[in-house]
């Protein structure tokens, strides 16, 4: 989720369209939500690792 949102963000700034920065940033953020609730060892989505 991280990958795909750092990839929206570059498309989304090259090509200069405003919805694939605005996903691209949403994508990254849940990203690292799931990232560190998933290092921290609480369970995400019902699971114990987050992959």
């Amino acid at each position: 989720m991280i990958v795909l949102g750092v990839i929206l963000l570059i498309i989304g700034f090259v090509t200069g369209v405003s919805i694939l920065w605005t996903v691209g940033i949403v994508l990254l953020l849940v990203g690292v939500v799931l990232w560190i609730a998933g290092a921290l060892g609480h369970a995400v989505g019902g699971r114990r690792h987050y992959y």
